[in-house]
């Protein structure tokens, strides 16, 4: 293993390590987090659990301006959020903070320090067409995707086209379910929708139930191909489960809604790579209920490969030579829960091959 590969999932399960760090381990530290998009989130738990002297001045200063901006970036997702509902104001349709937004929403504990490219919604499938003509008379347009791309999100994905805001550069994912069509899993909207929860100090905005907010950053962490920031998602997880976990009775509703929902496998992962990486206290008994979900061996001893490889930070010191196969196999793997083989092959084909001719050209 590499020195410092592990050094901040090392750090994160235990904080007080850092008054023994030279500033050779401070400065892959810091690489590491900010790759991670964990800089702020850091600095609270040091701050957390008291060791935040131990910090030493040219280090600070890095933590400082990363809680700077993740603090400005949640102001701004308040006020987004507002732009939303305003504008899907007389529709009468739900409006469903997804992911980052709804932890900043909702003020739950995996909103301090965390960064956002976009924000996700979720809303019903019959309101899409409403909804988008909604939002792009308040100035959000799809933009810079390939005919072909926009194709692909309307006939297959569980999502429409990305629409940025023409001024403000913000960006939407406006969602009609958790996973296309196409995947071999299929969470019922509906279900999902019929027990958010409403936002206090926010009228008309909503948030998934605390069962189905687990099992939708696990199925998202664990479907998405591309995981850059697959760290920083698993901590979102891990303070999910600490603060459910707080009700005694969390762990069987957690098992029974995950097999209502048919997200038992994305739910095994998740429960499995938190209590290894970050030794979040999952119990024995929650871990062995959702195994009925788990793959073979084989498989399992396969997907520990990729995992342990695509969920560190996407960062040099992290890899060893097996990264970049592991990061195309967690590609590869989540292409085919997305669609069956009819359709897989030919649309890796048109991205590996077609799609980068014919990408729009960036304004100058």
């Amino acid at each position: 293993m590499l020195p410092g590969r592990d050094l901040l999932v090392r750090t994160l399960r235990t904080p007080e390590s850092i008054s023994a760090f030279s500033m050779g381990d401070w400065d892959i530290l810091v690489r590491q987090a900010r790759a991670a998009g964990l800089l702020a989130r850091l600095y609270h738990r040091f701050r957390e659990h008291g060791f935040a002297a131990a910090i030493p001045d040219a280090v600070r200063w890095h933590l400082e301006a990363a809680e700077t901006l993740a603090n400005k970036q949640a102001v701004a997702v308040r006020w987004e959020l507002r732009q939303i509902r305003a504008a899907l104001g007389g529709l009468g349709a739900p409006l469903v903070a997804l992911k980052g937004a709804a932890y900043v929403a909702a003020d739950l504990s995996p909103a301090v320090g965390r960064l956002f490219n976009d924000i996700d919604i979720l809303v019903p499938r019959a309101s899409l067409p409403k909804v988008e003509s909604a939002l792009m008379l308040a100035g959000w347009h799809a933009a810079g995707l390939t005919d072909y791309d926009k194709r692909y999100y309307r006939r297959w994905m569980h999502e429409i086209p990305p629409l940025q805001h023409i001024e403000r550069g913000t960006v939407i994912d406006v969602h009609h379910a958790i996973l296309p069509d196409t995947a071999r899993y299929h969470p019922d909207s509906a279900k999902l929708l019929d027990r958010a929860v409403a936002v206090a100090g926010m009228p008309g905005v909503y948030v998934l139930a605390p069962e189905d907010r687990i099992l939708h950053s696990a199925t998202h962490l664990f479907h998405d191909g591309e995981l850059p920031h697959g760290l920083r998602d698993l901590t979102d997880l891990d303070l999910l489960l600490r603060d459910a976990a707080a009700d005694a009775n969390f762990w069987p509703r957690l098992a029974a809604r995950a097999e209502e929902l048919e997200l038992g496998r994305p739910l095994f992962y998740a429960l499995r790579y938190v209590r290894r990486f970050l030794d979040t206290p999952v119990p024995d008994a929650a871990l062995a209920a959702a195994a009925a979900s788990a793959p073979g061996h084989a498989t399992l001893a396969l997907m520990d490969a990729v995992f342990s490889r695509v969920l560190a930070p996407d960062h040099p010191s992290c890899a060893d030579r097996l990264t970049r196969g592991a990061r195309l196999a967690a590609y590869v793997r989540a292409h085919w829960l997305r669609m069956p083989p009819h359709l897989l092959l030919p649309h890796l084909f048109h991205k590996a091959f077609l799609s980068p001719a014919q990408r729009p050209p960036k304004p100058a």
